[in-house]
């Protein structure tokens, strides 16, 4: 049963670290995606990568932020603080955005990409406990959904920018990624200037006792169950480089080749809020398996309706079941952490989706380039209907009465 969302009069505020986070995740956004949005035709069309091998980098990068997120939710925990990586996070993130406009094989870029997505992990666990550590249970949807929101706007905001560049320019990619580098120097800037700390209360020690792996038994099995949803959610969504590509191979030029992501991200960023406020009164299981619909409904239309129209169309549903699922997951990794083990949490739950994100990233490079681009999404059809199923047949054995055959 659906709970009734509060009046919006007795809803607390969210606090202003909340929309300052989100500010910073949108002018990091700007500059990632700038890049982004042509990377991948960079990669094979300007330095002769295979698709395959794009597939790895982008594997290596995302797992490698991920894995990375471990250790910096490990280190907030241990010092009782957040913002200092979080701002040494988003600095790396800034400072490697020069490299890539000045790449001519595919080391550099690998390097650069690696350095980013290493400022990515420091930052993002620290980034997402300090959500849950400022924000009160009854509105954390909410403030996911924001932060998530604004990131998403930079997102598509982001790839519109490298269009006009790119006309500016000539299509001349090098351009777009030297402007890339401003809105990077914001972001860090933001968080220096914006973002206040979680608060110690007077009770609280100094530094918090060092973690054990011991603390391990403290997850409780539902938060491993979160992990592994997370986990199967991400086989099942490779990177977004591929999509791209999949426009490129149906005939979009390629100064528009950001619209992929731009597409992408309008729908994402439009239903984040929307979906982050629907998880704080509906039932996270109708959410999810809503989420994997769209993504399953995207995966078979990139993967069979030829034409442009079709592909924007998956490209879009793309975005709808990312729109469901993300601040969701980041909700109830939050719900089921203890309070102390956070900012470990978040690291344990997005390494092992980055782990995941390597290994999906690879089939789909590999699949695409030996069976062809209708192999790659059909088999992420089916990771998530697979995801959807293992759902679903969780849900029956809760229901199933004790002792009931």
């Amino acid at each position: 049963m659906i709970a009734k969302i509060p009046p919006t009069s007795t809803r607390p505020a969210l606090p202003r670290t909340i929309w300052m986070l989100g500010l910073v995740s949108l002018f990091m956004d700007i500059s990632s995606e700038m890049i982004h949005a042509l990377l991948p035709l960079f990669l094979t069309t300007t330095l002769g990568a295979s698709v395959a091998l794009v597939g790895v980098l982008e594997g290596i990068a995302e797992s490698t932020a991920a894995i990375v997120k471990v250790f910096s939710g490990y280190i907030s925990d241990r010092i009782g603080r957040r913002k200092p990586l979080i701002l040494m996070g988003y600095g790396l993130g800034a400072l490697s955005k020069p490299f890539f406009a000045l790449a001519t094989a595919t080391f550099p870029v690998f390097a650069a990409r690696f350095v980013d997505r290493i400022g990515k992990g420091i930052r993002g666990a620290p980034r997402d406990a300090l959500i849950a550590d400022v924000v009160p249970p009854e509105i954390r949807g909410r403030a996911y959904g924001l932060r998530q929101g604004l990131d998403t706007a930079g997102a598509f905001i982001g790839p519109l920018l490298a269009i006009a560049l790119m006309a500016l320019f000539n299509d001349n990619m090098r351009a777009v990624f030297w402007f890339a580098v401003i809105p990077g120097l914001i972001a860090a800037a933001c968080v220096l200037l914006g973002v206040e700390d979680r608060a110690a209360g007077p009770e609280a020690p100094r530094r918090a006792p060092p973690i054990r792996l011991g603390d391990l038994r403290q997850f409780s099995r539902a938060f491993w169950g979160i992990v592994g949803i997370g986990v199967l959610f991400t086989l099942a969504r490779f990177s977004e480089a591929f999509l791209i590509l999949r426009a490129h191979d149906e005939g979009l030029p390629l100064a528009l080749a950001p619209m992929v992501l731009v597409t992408m991200n309008v729908v994402y960023s439009l239903g984040a809020y929307p979906a982050g406020a629907w998880s704080d009164a509906a039932s996270p299981r109708l959410l999810l398996l809503l989420g994997l619909g769209a993504l399953i409904g995207a995966d078979l239309l990139l993967a069979l309706a030829p034409g442009l129209i079709w592909t924007f169309a998956g490209v879009a549903l793309w975005g709808v079941h990312l729109a469901i699922t993300q601040g969701l997951l980041s909700k109830l990794v939050a719900q089921h952490a203890p309070e102390r083990l956070r900012g470990s949490a978040f690291g344990l739950f997005n390494s092992a989706t980055g782990v995941a994100m390597l290994a999906a990233s690879i089939i789909a490079g590999l699949l695409w380039d030996q069976l062809g681009p209708a192999a790659t999404f059909l088999a992420g059809a089916g990771f998530a209907l697979l995801t959807a199923v293992l759902i679903l047949a969780q849900a029956a054995t809760r229901s199933r009465p004790a002792g009931a055959k």
